[in-house]
């Protein structure tokens, strides 16, 4: 009877042994994923635009960062050589250049240090329409034409060049007390300046009101 009894519990199911009910496999319904998808969309839609604009922002202070340090490096090289030296710009193409004027020849020639490089798009040479210079400067007038070799004009150019000595000079190598170079993406404007002592100096303003900050 007993044998009967233990038998009979062994063979009745227990509740830990039962199968638990499988979990629910419901997939998501097409209007939620049209729900995701919107919302993506809507964040994809603010983003992209927050982004782009940081993206200008900072390729437009890599130009004027570049063309400030360009700057130093025609007065360095200018004073290293013991010759005058130069940036270069095209206004209307956007380009610029780093040059330096070799004496061995006669009467003497331009030789490109740093070849042609290029503003980012949107932005041109331009003072953005200001009439109020930056500091230490009487007008917003971009520096003097380049010259070429024989010592005419280039047209659409404009000059920032050093003597031997590290001091802003013309093209005809005569003391110049102002040099600038502007640039803007129409959201602000840079200055790339030239004090009479050949300290160079980067400046920015927003575009709708010349207040001109010092940059380092």
């Amino acid at each position: 009877m007993l044998r009967r009894h233990l038998r009979g519990m062994l063979l009745a199911p227990q509740p830990y042994m039962r199968r638990r009910p499988l979990s629910s496999e419901r997939g998501y319904t097409l209007i939620e994923i049209l729900v995701v998808v919107a919302l993506i969309g809507v964040i994809a839609g603010i983003a992209v635009p927050v982004t782009s604009t940081s993206l200008n922002g900072y390729r437009f202070l890599g130009d004027g960062q570049a063309l400030s340090q360009m700057v130093g490096l025609a007065k360095m090289r200018a004073a290293a050589r013991s010759t005058r030296a130069r940036l270069s710009v095209n206004v209307a193409d956007g380009t610029f250049m780093m040059q330096t004027f070799d004496r061995s020849t006669s009467p003497g020639t331009w030789v490109t240090d740093i070849g042609e490089q290029y503003l980012s798009r949107g932005v041109t040479f331009s003072n953005g329409g200001f009439t109020a210079p930056p500091p230490y400067q009487d007008s917003t007038d971009f520096s003097d034409e380049c010259a070429d070799d024989a010592g005419s004009a280039i047209d659409g150019t404009s000059c920032i060049t050093f003597n031997s000595r590290g001091l802003p000079v013309d093209a005809d190598g005569l003391l110049e007390e102002e040099h600038a170079i502007y640039l803007t993406n129409g959201v602000g404007v840079y200055a790339i300046t030239v004090m009479p002592t050949g300290q160079v100096r980067f400046y920015w303003s927003p575009a709708k009101g010349a207040h001109w900050t010092e940059q380092q």
